[in-house]
């Protein structure tokens, strides 16, 4: 199937009125979890997935992805009038974006930021539409060893990059990897870390888990905060910039949505690290690169193309190889597994009208988010104020609606409420929870390949190394497992994460 006939498949689909109307809804939603500092689109879609469970995938996705959309747009807005990035994503949009609202021209800042999301998300559609049907269908030569040696891989990497100490990070993953094997064993049904709980047979539910950890833990810390209110721009102004200045700057929104797209394939990279870069090689190449801190615009057009384009980027792997780009496209993983979907090039060769409707939502949603920030950027500049305690609200009674009803189960709640109270635990004391969450989405999938691996090579642990792309791979992991050891060993230096 050519790539513009995939593209097509599914808009027929898509088109229609339920799932244009999630779409909405999910980047507007989106834009107010990137606007309000705190929340983000992790938060986001760990609140909503259980909402999608009576959904269809179309539906589904259309929400998810709006919402992953829309807040990484939503960020610079605070980031702008507030000099408080909405979402980290937005971390370098402040140098350049707060200083010039405070020379009167919030709505130009706002206004470039919105056109450059805009651009960057939508080549970065373009470059998934193209590379993600060719890397799919030479993934399709794969065995067993080699989607267990990716798999394990993307686990170490974003354990790797962990805020705080790579040591804990690992740590962190481990326990997820455990979490995932309570349940029965899926190959003899023995039941393992059950304690003779018949509801924990099917093992730990992963939505409440995944939305304990976020939006619980999340609540908790909110809690602790101090309530001040936030400094902001009152006056936003005119916000739709010139023909003229945004021709002069579409060479720096294409090269950071070059970066984006690159950085955002790359498994755990993430917007913020596209977004440094990108405004790294603008301030390098720029012949005036003291202005950049001051109020120049391409300070804000660098990142904000750059963080954008890496939401398509990292859609990439976990589409094509199941090894998700950032811990969004790892919460998506869950989201494709509760509609019975497995990421991974059989995903483009069975489920070709979900994909296409998945690419078709990504595009839309750039549509939609590009309109709201240019004609409700006022509106959503009110929301930077927004009371602590509306917020904890907001969070506590979605998350607890939507994880008991996915099964109307008080089980679930009280895996909810564990979930939060070990996450927010786990960063009172420098453990990152991503790489727990990560572990324990992509455990089954390892334990899975893991065991086939083994049953094909008789229980030859050398088997996993005799192909090369799975013997790269694993080398690459046991690199970043020893790195630490390795560092301190050659060079006096102590590596202490992200």
């Amino acid at each position: 199937m050519g790539i513009f006939s995939l593209y097509t498949l599914g808009l027929g689909r898509t088109l229609q009125p339920d799932v244009l109307l999630f779409l909405f809804f999910g980047t507007l939603v989106g834009l107010i979890f990137g606007v309000i500092p705190g929340l983000s689109a992790t938060i986001g879609i760990a609140i909503f997935t259980p909402f999608t469970f009576k959904m269809s995938p179309e539906g589904s996705f259309a929400l998810l992805l709006g919402i992953y959309c829309g807040s990484t747009f939503g960020g610079s807005i605070s980031a702008i009038l507030a000099s408080i990035p909405g979402t980290i994503a937005a971390i370098m949009t402040v140098h350049d974006g707060h200083p010039m609202a405070l020379k009167g021209e919030a709505g130009r800042a706002i206004g470039l930021a919105t056109i450059s999301s805009f651009i960057g998300g939508l080549l970065s559609v373009v470059a998934l539409v193209f590379f993600a049907p060719l890397i799919a269908r030479w993934a399709l030569e794969f065995s067993a060893q080699e989607y267990f040696a990716i798999t394990l891989f993307g686990i170490s990497v974003i354990a790797y990059i962990s805020t705080g100490s790579m040591v804990k990070g690992f740590i962190s993953a481990l326990i997820g990897l455990l979490l995932a094997t309570v349940g029965a064993d899926p190959t003899t049904a023995y039941p393992r870390f059950t304690f003779d709980s018949v509801a924990l047979l099917g093992g730990l539910p992963m939505v409440p888990l995944i939305v304990g950890v976020f939006g619980f833990a999340e609540v908790l810390r909110m809690a602790e905060k101090d309530a001040s209110a936030y400094r902001r721009i009152t006056e936003v102004g005119k916000i739709i910039p010139s023909m003229r200045e945004l021709g002069r700057l579409f060479g720096t929104m294409a090269r950071g949505s070059f970066i984006g797209v690159f950085i955002g394939a790359v498994p755990a990279a993430g917007a913020s690290i596209a977004a440094i870069i990108s405004y790294g090689v603008e301030k390098r190449i720029s012949s005036h690169p003291e202005t950049f801190g001051t109020g120049e615009p391409r300070g804000i057009v660098g990142p904000e193309s750059a963080n954008n384009a890496t939401t398509g980027g990292a859609m990439i792997p976990m589409m094509t190889l199941g090894v998700p780009g950032d811990l969004v496209t790892a919460l998506l993983i869950g989201a494709m597994l509760i509609h019975g979907l497995h990421p991974g090039p059989l995903l483009f060769k069975d489920h070709p009208q979900i994909v296409s409707s998945i690419f078709i939502s990504l595009t839309l949603s750039n549509v939609i988010f590009l309109v709201l920030g240019l004609c409700g950027a006022r509106l959503f500049a009110k929301l930077i104020t927004l009371r602590r305690e509306v917020l904890v609200s907001m969070i506590l009674c979605l998350s607890i609606v939507g994880t008991y009803s996915i099964e109307n189960s008080i089980f679930h709640v009280w895996v909810y409420l564990v979930g939060g109270i070990a996450g927010y635990v786990m960063t009172r004391v420098g453990v990152p929870v991503s790489p727990l969450v990560l572990g324990f989405i992509l455990g089954p999938m390892v334990e899975s390949f893991f065991r086939q691996a083994l049953i094909l090579s008789y229980g030859n642990p050398i088997y996993f190394f005799a192909r090369p792309i799975a013997a790269i791979f694993l080398g690459l992991t046991i690199l970043l497992m020893l790195a630490p050891f390795l560092m301190k060993k050659l060079f006096g230096y102590q590596y202490s994460g992200g």
